[in-house]
């Protein structure tokens, strides 16, 4: 009998963690609404919401899943023009840019929540970031109070709170991360 089979035996919920497959979209997509009508996340809900998962800038992307479900999505972007956590941190360390990479598209099930989901998705995509020799940075709304939680219980490092104009009629306030060490 496999670990797994042991575990879930034993009556705890089987978590795991893989990399997203393109089947794997419809159900990240269904998900994130239930994200986005309980927290608000992302806040402006995106006209396709797998273009918005499936981002040009994207490197890699894992799912988690909990029993089976997928619950929990994350993934792994090359910077881009609009991002203030990459200029922050290689400011401060003093090395290039293109140097880091960005945590983004990160959340949970409502439902899959105190399981340990976020961790276990953090934990993969800073193991992918550092095998790559880059170092993880990401953003989240300064309101977005249980996500910035998360990444201070990970060790994170605020680098800054700035606001950032998403359109001509929004501003809004983000806090920037890195990844310690």
């Amino acid at each position: 009998m496999n670990r797994e089979s042991v575990t879930a035996a034993a009556g705890v919920p089987v978590r795991h963690v893989r990399r997203r497959s393109t089947l794997d979209l419809k159900e990240c997509v269904h998900v994130l609404a239930e994200v986005h009508e309980r927290d608000g996340y992302p806040v402006n809900w995106p006209d396709s919401p797998v273009g918005w998962l499936t981002q040009p800038s994207l490197l890699a992307a894992w799912v988690a899943e909990l029993d089976g479900r997928i619950v929990g999505h994350v993934g792994l972007s090359r910077n881009g023009a609009g991002d203030a956590a990459p200029a922050l941190w290689s400011a401060r360390e003093g090395v290039n840019i293109e140097g880091t990479v960005v945590v983004s598209r990160l959340f949970v099930a409502p439902a899959a929540r105190g399981h340990g989901i976020g961790a276990l998705l953090m934990a993969e995509v800073v193991r992918e970031a550092h095998a790559r020799d880059l170092h993880p940075v990401l953003d989240v709304v300064a309101s977005d109070t249980s996500a910035a939680a998360l990444y201070e219980r990970l060790g994170w490092d605020l680098l800054a709170t700035v606001e950032q104009r998403w359109s001509p009629d929004q501003t809004v306030a983000v806090r920037c991360y890195a990844a310690a060490g």
